[in-house]
């Protein structure tokens, strides 16, 4: 199973009384291709995962501790399923998909369908961290068309790989962003970590 995936099913600390009074964001945290992939076509990461490990893997468990719901569209969760992911009811896991639930989700698995925004803005209510929307392509596009994304951290593989999923479905849209900072590794990796200026986006709204 991919790290970064991988990383996605170890179950988070429940958050402290100090964190419950911090407003919630909403981060998309992934790698991409030096031309913007985040798979090829058929779902291929080895040009990812194949890379060697570095120390501290890209600051992933400073991130795991800071957020305790992951949100995934359905293709995503059933890859994870098929690479032998694992599900806590102490991490929860939102399944976004516009087909019927499977008659037996696992324990802390909830699949939903309804409107993005609203979704969004009840779960940010509640108190806790931040909230890890996973991926794919479509589900950013779709949560960045409902201006629902906060941030999001880019680490980018030094590698064109041509031709697969992009990090964002290609639709027409116009969302500003806001660099907070760039971070280098040493076996070539870039994080970039921007805001979203929802208050600026063009972005159609998604329905």
């Amino acid at each position: 199973m991919p790290s970064h995936i991988a990383a996605a099913f170890v179950p988070t600390h429940k958050p402290t009384a100090t964190l419950m009074t911090k407003r919630r964001n909403v981060v998309v945290h992934i790698g991409t291709s030096a031309d913007g992939y985040i798979a090829r076509p058929d779902g291929d990461l080895e040009w990812l995962t194949s890379r060697p490990p570095v120390p501290g893997f890209y600051g992933m468990a400073a991130f795991m501790s800071s957020i305790d719901t992951k949100v995934l569209g359905r293709k995503t969760y059933e890859a994870s399923v098929h690479m032998g992911a694992k599900f806590s009811p102490k991490s929860p896991h939102i399944v976004f998909s516009r087909q019927a639930s499977p008659p037996e989700a696992p324990p802390g698995v909830q699949f939903v369908s309804d409107d993005i925004g609203a979704f969004v803005a009840r779960l940010k209510e509640k108190p806790g961290k931040d909230i890890w929307l996973m991926g794919g392509g479509d589900i950013i596009a779709s949560f960045l068309d409902a201006r629902a994304i906060d941030e999001f951290v880019v680490t980018v593989a030094p590698v064109f790989i041509g031709d697969g999923i992009p990090l964002i479905a290609r639709r027409h849209r116009h969302v500003p962003l806001e660099l907070r900072s760039v971070e280098r590794f040493e076996d070539g990796m870039v994080q970039l970590r921007y805001r979203v200026l929802n208050e600026l986006s063009g972005a159609t709204q998604y329905g």
